[in-house]
């Protein structure tokens, strides 16, 4: 049985394959009406979300099945204590498939470790949100019809942006690939992120202040709002929130079949005059992500044949219970007798649950 943690739990292969699912459920879709008929979709969304709750629940309605959840943590027994290990099983003996979001990095993790049924990470704090990652993935695969030799431009917030870090991610398998990001110093690309993943890989990068540098040179740029909820200071918020404000005269010496996205919600940081521009496709990407999670689903379900889940945190190259991680967003610091694990990246001990390092 698979669950989705991070987008690279599945392989490039895999991702193509859900990508030929997504537009054949585009072209056809009453021939996936009743793909999920009888089956339950659990959304357990422990903080706010519009566009991704939605997108979930309108993707497993689509595909004849039925929805249960909740939609903050008010709402769940977390309110009363509970563990999200004991939800996960709880849940468990209700549905047949779980979408989790959640404030604390690691927490869709521990579930998959205790739940009996696939879960999927519908975005876990500042970590990595998978699903909209593929919703990426395929509004570039629909724009540019290729993964390789692409220029990627990431302005904004890329401390916080969790659907940044996923995207590196899943870009870093393709030949070619140049990224370029841009952001103030105070929310700059994790160093975690820069060399585990784009270093390690080989990904060329640069990174900038300045939105207009590099215009001319990308295929796609991807827009990131501020985001205030992750912010402890306040007013380092108020501060940096209007750091890039794309408008029509910043785009000026842009490629005219550069692509345009964002995960939504916006803010000011993307002028509403923007969403004329035939290059402005992050309402492609919600449609992206319907149908991207829609053939997720339908591929987590038929490789659920047994209640035997996969037990990543059980691999022997793990260390236990070594140190303590020091991540207040991490879901160790809340989470009930929980080991604690990690993983040696190049000597370096990095949290199992939020790859901060120790």
């Amino acid at each position: 049985m698979r669950s989705l943690i991070d987008v690279v739990d599945f392989s490039v292969e895999e991702i193509n394959e859900l990508i030929k699912t997504a537009l054949d459920i585009q072209k056809n879709p009453d021939m996936y009406s009743e793909s999920c008929k009888g089956k339950l979709l659990a959304t357990l969304f422990f903080e706010p979300s519009t566009r991704t709750r939605l997108s979930f629940e309108t993707a497993m309605l689509r595909l004849g099945g039925s929805v249960i959840g909740f939609s903050s943590a008010s709402s769940s027994s977390a309110s009363k204590g509970e563990s999200v290990a004991d939800t996960a099983k709880v849940i468990s003996e209700y549905a047949d498939i779980i979408a989790m979001r959640h404030y604390k990095e690691g927490a869709p993790l521990v579930a998959s470790e205790n739940a009996s049924i696939p879960v999927i990470n519908a975005g876990d704090g500042g970590h990595c949100h998978p699903t909209q990652t593929l919703a990426d993935l395929l509004t570039i695969y629909r724009r540019h019809g290729r993964f390789d030799d692409i220029t990627v431009g990431f302005c904004g917030d890329l401390k916080f942006g969790r659907t940044v870090h996923s995207l590196i991610s899943a870009l870093s398998r393709y030949k070619g690939v140049k990224i370029v990001l841009i952001s103030p110093k105070e929310l700059k690309l994790p160093e975690y992120v820069i060399k585990n993943v784009i270093e390690k890989s080989g990904l060329s990068y640069v990174e900038t202040d300045s939105l207009e540098e590099y215009m001319s040179e990308l295929d796609v740029l991807y827009m990131t709002r501020v985001q205030g909820e992750r912010f402890e200071d306040k007013a380092e918020y108020e501060r940096l929130k209007d750091s890039y404000i794309l408008t029509p005269d910043k785009i000026v010496t842009a490629k005219s079949d550069m692509t345009i996205m964002h995960p939504l919600p916006r803010v000011n940081e993307l002028s509403v005059k923007i969403d004329t521009d035939s290059r402005a496709c992050y309402f492609m990407q919600v449609e992206s992500g319907k149908l991207m999670r829609m053939a997720l689903i339908i591929k987590l379900l038929k490789e659920a044949k047994d209640k035997n889940p996969e037990r990543r945190l059980l691999n022997p190259e793990l260390v236990a219970d070594k140190f303590k991680c020091k991540n207040p967003a991490c879901i160790t610091s809340t989470e009930q007798e929980i080991i604690h694990y990690f993983k040696e990246v190049d000597g370096e001990y990095h949290c199992a649950y939020c790859d901060a390092k120790i």
